[in-house]
């Protein structure tokens, strides 16, 4: 009884923090059009195969380069497809693809780079090593490199683009934790036998949480882009699938007279990008973070 009543006590903290950051964040203007932007894109992904007036692959040679107009609102493209329904489509395959690629690259860079600065020595000097290496490498190359080998379904992309991406957050996590390892409350823990488990997870992590979980935040807007990018090139999710980067790729030679089949998917990329980023600053204001540093301000 007494567990489940402090276990919704801590629900209860969590749920009351959480609503006071998005409070902060909101009383932002940048904030509040960053959440509105975010949002409006996330419900629009949810609810977008309800709201599509077509289907999405379905192709009518009769139909092709249709200027936008009360039946077709933002025209058709090379293949007579309902541009409005492939762009509101297609933000939800970037949506879906990008955001669990994020939380993958939070969990493994955030771990890795908590554990290394934690034990330090050789583990930290070949770990980190070996993080560099990968840095080192562009990550154009190797994702390409991949998807050529294994494909481009989903199943592919998105723990592909959760390791590139989660590399630079090993970095964060483990400089966030140098600045804490050595506070009076770590030392305590170790001297009372405490493993190293047990202080990752009820030391560090709730003093570094805070820097990754921004990080991270960034890392998102990044991963849409490289992900968009990929798929302009021809290497992202395989046709019919409605993909902005693809649209783009496909309707980039159409602009001089068939602007709408490549301006819709430009800007919800662009949008989205934008409501990531001005929510990700806005995040890590309300947080007390400086985003140049990434620790506590």
């Amino acid at each position: 009884m007494e567990i489940s009543k402090i276990s919704e006590e801590k629900q209860k903290n969590l749920l009351s923090k959480v609503l006071e950051v998005l409070k902060t964040m909101a009383s932002r203007p940048s904030g509040f059009i960053g959440l509105s932007i975010l949002a409006f894109h996330i419900l629009l992904a949810f609810l977008s195969p309800y709201l599509a007036p077509y289907d999405y692959k379905a192709i009518d040679p009769s139909l092709m380069l249709q200027a936008p107009s009360s039946e077709y609102w933002f025209g058709t493209d090379s293949l007579g497809r309902d541009v409005f329904t492939r762009t509101i489509m297609g933000g939800r395959t970037a949506l879906t693809i990008t955001f669990f690629g994020s939380i993958i690259a939070l969990l493994w860079g955030g771990l890795l780079g908590i554990f290394c600065g934690l034990v330090g020595g050789k583990i930290d000097d070949v770990v980190m090593r070996i993080v560099d290496a990968f840095l080192s490498i562009p990550w154009i190359l190797a994702m390409l490199l991949i998807v050529s080998l294994l494909g481009t379904s989903t199943e592919v992309l998105i723990p592909a683009l959760g390791f590139f991406y989660g590399k630079g957050i090993v970095r964060v996590a483990r400089a966030a934790t140098h600045d804490v390892i050595a506070k009076d409350f770590i030392v305590s823990a170790r001297a009372r036998g405490h493993s190293n488990f047990s202080i990752i997870w009820n030391e560090i992590i709730p003093n570094v949480r805070d820097a990754i979980l921004v990080e991270g935040a960034m890392r998102w807007s990044w991963m849409l882009l490289g992900f968009s990018s990929l798929s302009f090139l021809g290497f992202g999710v395989s046709p019919p699938t409605p993909d902005w980067g693809l649209m783009i790729s496909n309707a980039r030679g159409l602009m001089s007279f068939a602007y709408w089949s490549v301006i819709a998917p430009i800007v919800g990329l662009s949008s989205l990008i934008i409501g990531i980023n001005l929510t990700a600053d806005a995040f890590a204001k309300a947080l007390g973070i400086d985003r140049s540093t990434k620790a506590p301000v």
